[in-house]
């Protein structure tokens, strides 16, 4: 009996399953990622820009809330712009390397 056809037939699956479930997990591509984030600082800015005329205007009701928001605001785009520091920094570096 020939079981080489068998377990190639086995290994073929097992790769196929593999490479199924690395598709359903990496899905997202580090491109919408990116974006997602981008849209996720620019939402927490236009609340925080929303708050600080309302906090001018005085339709503010809550005003911790109101300051909360500005400073969620404040340190989404000051992480925001720590990682493209890092993400600029680590491309510069990759590219002083020798090859």
């Amino acid at each position: 009996m020939d079981i080489s056809s068998i377990s190639n037939s086995i290994g073929s699956l097992s790769l196929n399953n593999s490479t199924a479930k690395i598709e359903q997990s990496g899905d997202k591509s580090f491109q919408n990622m990116l974006n997602d984030a981008i849209t996720e600082v620019n939402n927490e800015q236009v609340k925080g820009y929303d708050s600080m005329q309302g906090i001018a205007t005085g339709k503010v009701t809550n005003l911790q809330e109101a300051v909360q928001r500005i400073e969620e605001a404040d340190l989404s785009m000051k992480l925001a712009l720590e990682v493209k520091n890092k993400a600029l920094n680590a491309y510069k570096e990759i590219m002083r390397m020798q090859v």
